[in-house]
């Protein structure tokens, strides 16, 4: 059974809206950030969804943590932090129709924090905030049935990826299928799902605009539970995604100095190269720049240099 949302004209405008961006990604080659950016943007990932949890530590520990570097804090705090890292990292390894890799990945993102991890609950769980009850789960017999109903509702190629990554988090985390984890495991599967058909969403960290309208995530959550239908969540995150490939696109217009650019231009899947194809790169600069910037990456020994005048290419190393 198909999971209950409505097509609304607001998930359409911005479905609409997502798509564009992705093209202007797709076409202008920043699907593939540069090494430094994709290491900030996987510490900002893994600060911001760990700390929606009430993580403490700060991007810098992290940062430390990830360069394997000694980091005073709460034991159980470290311990978050480094089983994320382990499952970021191998990211590629885990398959988003397959319910076995959402075990397992949940079974490494918990780790030493809960009893039994990689296993579905075995108790009935309710989230209270203050002193009302938000939301009842499922009872715990039910959970095997509609996580598998729930993962052949992902194998559905008529359905866009992009709405089908919504309405998998919200419909995991209404089924609360273990006794921790499910926000942080609800958030790394909508990022799997998605960059499955657009592999930027690897390195766009989702989590950090989540982070800063925390209010709106869980209102957004509460209010599909009494709608009985994801389409209110699904809208709330769609324009996650949009403002965060908005953030993305921005990065990309800011001026970079002479480093970034040849840090960044070198990531591309080219072999060879021309200065036209740089400049097209980098259209706001110069042609003399692109000069200086393309004899200073020979000096660096980031490329070599054949040919002269208009035949002149330029081989990456």
């Amino acid at each position: 059974m198909k999971p209950p949302y409505d097509i609304t004209s607001k998930i359409l405008k911005t479905v609409t809206s997502i798509s564009e961006k992705i093209g202007v990604i797709n076409a202008n080659l920043l699907d593939k950030p540069s090494p430094q950016l994709r290491k900030q943007n996987r510490i900002k990932t893994i600060h911001n969804s760990l700390k929606i949890e009430g993580n403490t530590l700060t991007e810098d520990q992290i940062t430390a943590l990830l360069e394997n570097k000694r980091v005073i804090g709460p034991k159980k705090d470290i311990t978050e932090v480094l089983n994320a890292i382990s499952v970021y990292d191998n990211l590629n390894d885990y398959k988003y129709q397959a319910e076995k890799d959402f075990l397992k990945a949940h079974k490494t993102l918990m780790k030493i924090l809960i009893e039994k991890p990689g296993e579905y609950r075995k108790q009935g769980v309710g989230i209270v905030k203050g002193t009302k009850v938000e939301h009842v789960a499922p009872p715990f017999e039910n959970v095997p049935y509609l996580m598998k109903d729930l993962f052949k509702y992902l194998k559905d190629k008529s359905e866009l990826n992009l709405i089908k990554s919504c309405v998998f988090h919200y419909e995991m985390e209404f089924i609360h299928p273990f006794i921790d984890g499910n926000g942080r495991m609800g958030r790394l599967w909508q990022t799997l799902i998605l960059k499955e058909q657009y592999p930027i969403f690897e390195f766009i960290p989702l989590e950090t605009l989540i982070s800063k309208s925390q209010a709106a995530y869980y209102k957004a959550l509460s209010d599909s539970d009494k709608m009985g239908k994801s389409t209110i969540f699904i809208e709330y995150m769609l324009k996650i995604i949009d403002k965060s490939l908005e953030h993305t696109l921005n990065f990309r217009n800011k001026k970079l100095n002479q480093k970034e650019r040849l840090e960044y231009f070198i990531q591309r899947d080219l072999k060879e190269f021309t200065r036209k194809d740089y400049l097209n790169i980098f259209s706001e600069i110069s042609s003399a720049t692109a000069s200086r910037d393309l004899g200073r990456g020979i000096e660096l020994e980031l490329f070599t240099k054949e040919g002269e005048k208009n035949k002149t290419k330029y081989i990456i190393t």
